[in-house]
């Protein structure tokens, strides 16, 4: 199996409960939840998507003809030396295109695997850690891993259904209002008052952009 790769770059993990470390990003192109294109926005079912996924054309980006090359790609971003070497496939939605061969590869290359994904497809457990962000409108098959991630607020979301999923974590992050501060200020605030009536939550932020990395 090829893979279509949107961006490969060397980060911090910027959200959840992996921020602040040390983390080579692998963006794959695609998502099944909106095309990515903003004339098809208003029609997707997740809307308020804030990352390009389109194409393959960033930094790192290309078609890589199998696991090895894949691999290969992400080992040059991570530079010498194979300590903590970490690894996040995110996209998009990720598990469109991962499979076992790009896992075994992985791991074979001393990465440890993390995942972000929408969960409407099953991830396997022999990734390392699973964060999954339900999208309401979708259906979440993947329902246990290291890390909820909500976005909020997401009108339809059942946050009390998702509290009995086997989740190590439960996040709550504000939605990035694309450009728009007094949106973003109030959905931080809401997100702030949710977590103080909800301590089964923890507020996550996107620190990442508040440090200017990608």
């Amino acid at each position: 199996m090829s893979y279509a790769v949107k961006e490969i770059f060397l980060t911090l993990q910027g959200e959840g409960i992996q921020a602040g470390r040390r983390a080579v990003f692998a963006r794959l192109a695609g998502c099944n939840l909106w095309s990515g294109l903003e004339q098809d926005r208003s029609r997707a079912i997740c809307q308020f998507c804030d990352t390009d996924f389109v194409g393959m054309d960033g930094e790192g980006g290309g078609r890589f003809a199998d696991a090895a090359s894949f691999v290969e790609a992400i080992t040059q971003k991570w530079g010498d030396g194979n300590l903590g070497r970490f690894v996040v496939l995110t996209g998009g939605e990720p598990m469109l295109q991962v499979d076992e061969p790009l896992i075994n590869a992985l791991h074979e290359a001393g990465f440890e695997i993390a995942i972000e994904s929408n969960g409407t497809i099953a991830v396997p457990r022999s990734i390392d850690w699973i964060c999954i962000s339900p999208k309401a409108g979708s259906e979440t098959v993947q329902r246990s891993g290291d890390e909820l991630k909500l976005v909020w607020p997401q009108s339809g979301s059942d946050w009390q259904e998702m509290q009995d999923w086997d989740f190590a974590n439960f996040l709550l992050q504000p939605m990035d209002a694309r450009g728009d501060e007094q949106e973003s200020a109030a959905n931080l605030n809401a997100a702030i008052a949710f977590v103080q009536a909800h301590p089964k939550w923890r507020l996550s932020l996107q620190t990442h952009k508040i440090l200017g990395l990608a």
